[in-house]
């Protein structure tokens, strides 16, 4: 059975959607209703997430359960493997995967990403640097990625929350 909550964060409010202790979707949201908020799944995923908010966490320990065609959980598998306070481009995405000429399906894919943070498509940019497509909005993108490289010297996106 589907359980949902709605969650508050520094960048608004994040609706969870999990089922048999799988995360599904972990989505930006103007929802203020949260409907499970007993499960204790759900809950786990909130502390998990509160604590990278925190700066206390940087890798996600969560079960997750994601759709997609294979090519769309290929591209996320391989977002997954970006560093906490690192990014990387479509093209890379691309080439990492044997198909360099799929840049735009790696962008198509990565905007179709059900779980932001969790997966981090926020760490995707474009070749030139350019903050490109968050469907989270691209203010919460570089907020994030000011967050995840708050301690870094130099890095463009060196300012937090």
């Amino acid at each position: 059975m589907k359980k949902s909550m709605v969650i508050s964060s520094p960048l608004g409010n994040i609706r969870l959607v999990s089922e048999d202790d799988y995360l599904l979707a972990c989505l930006f949201t103007e929802d203020h209703e949260s409907n499970d908020s007993s499960s204790s799944f759900l809950l786990e995923v909130k502390d998990q997430l509160d604590a990278y908010f925190r700066g206390d966490l940087r890798i996600f320990d969560i079960q997750v359960g994601i759709g997609g065609t294979d090519f769309q959980k290929a591209v996320w598998m391989e977002i997954n493997k970006i560093p906490f306070g690192s990014t990387a481009t479509y093209q890379e995405i691309a080439k990492a995967l044997g198909k360099p000429k799929s840049v735009r399906a790696v962008g198509m894919a990565n905007r179709s990403n059900p779980l932001l943070i969790v997966i981090p498509c926020h760490r995707i940019i474009a070749q030139s640097g350019e903050l490109r497509g968050y469907a989270g909005g691209l203010w919460r993108k570089l907020k994030l990625l000011q967050h995840e490289s708050r301690d870094k010297p130099g890095n463009p996106y060196s300012l937090g929350f």
